[in-house]
Formats: C-alpha cells, structure tokens, sequence
C-alpha cells in the first residue's frame, strides 16, 4: 500500500479516563462522551481499551474537556 502523504497536527490535546472499576460499570464511556458533547468539543480521535477511554481533541479545547470530564465524574469534590 502506497501513501502520498503524512499530516501532522501538534496541536491536540490527549484527554483520558482510567481506571480498573470501569470494567463492571456501564456507561462509564458514554458520560465521558456525553460531558464532551455537552460542551460541543470535537472529538478527532478515540482509543480504548478495557480499564482505559482516551481522546484527542484540540488543544484549544483541552482545559475546557478536562473540566467537563473533571464535572461529569465529579472528580473536583
């Protein structure tokens, strides 16, 4: 397979949630999604795994999806 051309994009912000206990509770994901959407960041990439959601975002939008994650799981309490 041939490719003619790279594109790089530095300006991306990586935000994640972690954690063993995501395993055996459902939805876990979707109001990681859901506080993202709330505050209508575009999300550019998804990876996940079973203890892991992580996703890529632009870096201007990086403090502002922290804190919608940080709201949403209520992590500043």
């Amino acid at each position: 397979m041939n490719c003619s051309e790279v594109k790089v994009d530095t300006d991306v912000a990586k935000v994640s949630i972690v954690g063993s206990g995501m395993v055996g509770q459902p939805g876990v994901a979707a109001r990681f999604f859901e506080a993202l959407a709330k505050e209508q960041i575009n999300i550019k990439m998804i990876a996940t795994s079973e203890i892991k959601v992580s996703c890529v975002v632009t870096e201007e939008d990086g403090v502002k999806a922290l804190k919608a994650v940080h709201e949403a799981f209520k992590l500043a309490d």
